[in-house]
């Protein structure tokens, strides 16, 4: 993306490079956005998951920014040490946050992580070691034990949503507010399963999300409130 990207200009394929690759990415912006959400997507799963797309969609409508990226490059996603290596998924994480914190469209807009399946353990993960990166994370269906060792470093506001008839992930997610230091809360939508496809329930999910982001990311992070304003901004 160009320094001069017209941040108000929906649908900015970015590219974003890690040491082994360059990421791909779908940055939307609404008009008057001061938060952006970055999205960790789940094994098998990417920025054109139909899921993610919906969710970002609701969040857009309620003026936060979204950045939706791959992960993996195409062949890594065939490979299933790849798929679950989570310290592998955060660290790309963090560089994507580190890359909208230097954006010129993007710095010093508030930022939250929102994980899906995997993807949310990495975003737990990546919240812990950088909290200056992120004020908020919302896990859908999330893997916490996949973060485990990370859990009591996370300071930032986190909410875990799963489905009641997720009965595995939601024992999983029972036990993760015990290690959580952070404000948090476990929401359980009523007759869902893991991936939300019950009528109604993705679209709760999307509220629940909405709702987290604008109460939590209300004020500047430690990033933005760090960095010196210039005569530009």
């Amino acid at each position: 993306m160009s320094p001069g990207m017209n941040a108000e200009r929906a649908g900015q394929e970015v590219r974003i490079p890690t040491f082994e690759m360059l990421m791909s990415g779908t940055l939307v912006l609404p008009r008057g956005a001061s938060r952006v959400i970055l999205f960790a997507h789940g094994s098998g799963s990417g920025r054109f998951s139909s899921r993610n797309q919906f969710v970002a969609a609701s969040l857009q409508r309620a003026r936060l920014g979204t950045l939706l990226i791959d992960l993996l490059a195409e062949d890594e996603a065939k490979d299933l040490r790849k798929v679950f290596d989570i310290e592998l998924l955060a660290a790309r994480l963090l560089t994507a946050a580190q890359w909208l914190a230097r954006e010129p469209a993007t710095r010093g807009l508030r930022l939250g992580f929102l994980g899906a399946s995997t993807g949310a353990a990495a975003a737990l993960i990546a919240a812990a070691r950088r909290p200056e990166l992120a004020g908020a994370v919302v896990s859908r269906g999330g893997r916490p034990d996949l973060a485990r060792g990370d859990l009591p470093d996370v300071t930032v506001p986190t909410l875990l949503i799963v489905g009641s008839l997720d009965e595995d992930v939601l024992e999983l997610n029972r036990q993760a507010p015990a290690l959580l230091r952070s404000p948090r809360e476990l929401v359980v939508v009523p007759g869902a399963t893991h991936l939300f496809p019950e009528p109604g329930t993705l679209e709760e999910v999307a509220r629940l999300a909405e709702r987290w982001f604008l109460q939590h990311l209300e004020r500047d992070s430690q990033l933005s409130r760090d960095r010196p304003a210039t005569a530009a901004e």
